[in-house]
């Protein structure tokens, strides 16, 4: 699948994320440095030329990604929602830290966070993720800035580079960075 030029930005920084809390499919609002983060990823996009005329805006209809696109894109870029970019769910773990599921679960205290994700009870599974951004990225018929999650960034981007769930945690995350996908190359943005 030949795909446009893609700018994969995660939401910034909210109060559960503060919090250490997991948030999956419920929101939070961003704190006041993930306002800052989402101003300074839209600074980015325009010094590299990347605007409203270039480029597409999507975003993940949850008010934390919502906010992020329209805090990046201004007033004058229309944002597209679509539901497939809405984060993984982590089911019955939402609103708690990872250190309260550890004690629950026998998972290692140096864990993996994505073996958190894989045993979430009533969470969504990787494959379902996996399948609803490939059918996004099928979607796309140009260039375009796209706001999501971590995890659902992650799985977008290796869909995007024609990657299998294997290969997932090859891709780095991170809040106020913007990850650039292009002609099946990588490469993540940071603020100056």
């Amino acid at each position: 699948m030949t795909l446009p030029e893609l700018f994969v930005m995660r939401h910034g920084e909210t109060e559960w994320n503060l919090a250490g809390r997991w948030q999956g499919d419920r929101d939070s609002p961003l704190t006041t440095k993930g306002e800052a983060q989402a101003r300074e990823m839209g600074a980015m996009l325009r010094r590299l030329g990347v605007t409203a005329q270039s480029h597409r805006l999507y975003s993940s209809p949850m008010t934390r990604a919502r906010r992020t696109a329209l805090l990046a894109g201004g007033d004058d870029w229309p944002i597209i929602e679509d539901a497939r970019l809405r984060e993984i769910s982590v089911g019955d773990w939402t609103g708690r830290s990872r250190d309260e599921i550890r004690l629950e679960t026998d998972l290692p205290e140096d864990a993996h966070f994505m073996d958190f994700y894989a045993r979430a009870p009533e969470g969504e599974p990787f494959e379902e993720v996996m399948s609803r951004v490939q059918r996004f990225l099928r979607s796309l018929d140009g260039p375009s800035v796209i706001v999501t999650h971590g995890i659902t960034s992650r799985f977008l981007r290796t869909a995007a580079m024609g990657w299998g769930l294997d290969r997932v945690l090859e891709l780095p995350g991170g809040q106020g960075v913007i990850h650039h996908v292009a002609n099946n190359q990588h490469a993540e943005l940071q603020p100056e």
